[in-house]
């Protein structure tokens, strides 16, 4: 499973993953869940984890260098009731770049709650293969254009 199939939707609490489309809507399920249900358009927006990016002062990172990180970081996520000040200074570790007058601390706190969902749902174990494949098919595709330019020197 893959970010671009993970999703936030207004008005709702928690990740849905997407299991179809439809012209007035999507067709989700919950994380950790099998119940698949409709959730219109008209009513809610979609934002998919894969299309969010955070401030820097340098410019923007996207949401899943952010999740490395977090992974990579030695630190534990804090608690959800921890104080303001702790989800700042994590945040901090972990992106130490972060605009700190764009990222507000409930960005930070939405930001840290998905990265537990997600990490509970062992996620980021899964998200590792599939680079792996598209690293063989770019050399599968190099491999083609060399016969490519051989063809054309003959």
């Amino acid at each position: 499973m893959e970010l671009k199939e993970i999703l936030s939707i207004s008005k709702l609490p928690g990740l849905f993953q997407i299991k179809a489309s439809r012209d007035n809507g999507l067709i989700v399920t919950p994380l950790g869940e099998n119940k698949s249900k409709f959730v219109s358009s008209r009513q809610h927006m979609f934002t998919p984890l894969e299309n969010i990016t955070i401030y820097t002062e340098d410019s923007n990172i996207e949401l899943k260098d952010v999740f490395q990180s977090m992974k990579a970081s030695k630190q534990a996520c804090p608690e959800n009731k921890a104080a303001d000040a702790d989800f700042r200074a994590y945040f901090t570790e972990v992106v130490p770049n972060h605009d700190q007058q764009r990222v507000y601390i409930s960005d930070i706190k939405k930001i840290v709650k998905w990265y537990t969902q997600l990490d509970a749902h062992n996620l980021f174990a899964e998200e590792e293969k599939p680079e792996k494949k598209s690293g063989t098919k770019k050399k599968k595709e190099s491999k083609a254009t060399g016969k490519t330019k051989e063809a054309k020197k003959k």
